[in-house]
């Protein structure tokens, strides 16, 4: 039989140069001779050659932190030979290239690390947090290539050029240099925002770095939700999730 069409030359693997690379939008393709990577637990795809994976034990103090957040992030260190490609429902993959420098991530939006990367789950320190019971979220830092996934297309806000909000649903991440501080507003502007919940908090952002917030309040899908919590339009619900 013979097969027409172009549908094997419209999705050919993609080759690059870069360790970690997009075969499309959606898509990261890592090249394995690079040597170690971390990714999400559940995140591979598809591979070709001999790609060996192992789930990352956390250590006392991650596990620990993790019981304290019902923060639900797990990692595996993928090793060996070949192309791996990764993906996390479908949902757009950004690369970026951390050279000695750090970020604070949302770990839903965790998808992929250099081994030569540092991780470990932080208490962000931010005046507004206690009334919400802690908030957490992941720190990367180091020197290596970091993929983050989006729901759509996100925007960069340069936090120096003006004052800096952000739904806590929808902040994905924020550089080194940037303070992050928790504003919960009651009464009128609840009925003003996306249905009125009566009360909504907000990230206030301050400092030199940048933002990175993502078309759709979703964040919280999955295991952010904070053990015992209120609802989703407050600040109960909002905050004790994992990550930010």
């Amino acid at each position: 039989m013979t097969i027409h069409g172009s549908l094997f030359q419209d999705f050919k693997e993609k080759e690059a140069a870069d360790p970690f690379s997009l075969q499309n939008k959606k898509l990261l393709r890592v090249d394995m001779r690079y040597g170690e990577v971390m990714a999400r637990a559940g995140s591979m795809v598809a591979y070709q050659g001999d790609v060996r994976f192992a789930k990352k034990g956390s250590g006392m103090g991650k596990f620990l932190k993790s019981a304290v957040t019902g923060e639900g992030l797990t990692m595996m260190t993928c090793s060996g030979q070949g192309d791996l490609f990764l993906a996390e429902a479908a949902a757009e993959v950004q690369i970026m290239y951390l050279e000695n420098d750090a970020i604070s991530v949302n770990g839903n939006n965790v998808l992929a690390f250099s081994s030569s990367i540092t991780w470990d789950i932080h208490r962000i320190q931010a005046r507004g947090a206690a009334m919400t019971g802690g908030l957490y979220n992941v720190s990367l830092q180091g020197t290596g290539y970091v993929a983050v996934t989006t729901k759509g297309d996100p925007v960069a806000l340069d936090v120096a050029s003006a004052p800096t909000f952000g739904d806590a649903q929808a902040v994905v991440l924020w550089t080194a240099g940037v303070q992050m501080d928790v504003r919960v507003d009651t009464g009128g502007l609840g009925s003003l925002v996306r249905g009125g919940s009566g009360e909504t908090l907000q990230m206030a952002f301050t400092g030199q770095g940048y933002v990175l917030v993502q078309p759709s309040e979703s964040v919280v899908d999955g295991a952010h939700q904070q053990q015992g919590g209120g609802g989703s339009g407050g600040a109960g619900g909002l905050l004790g999730q994992v990550l930010g």
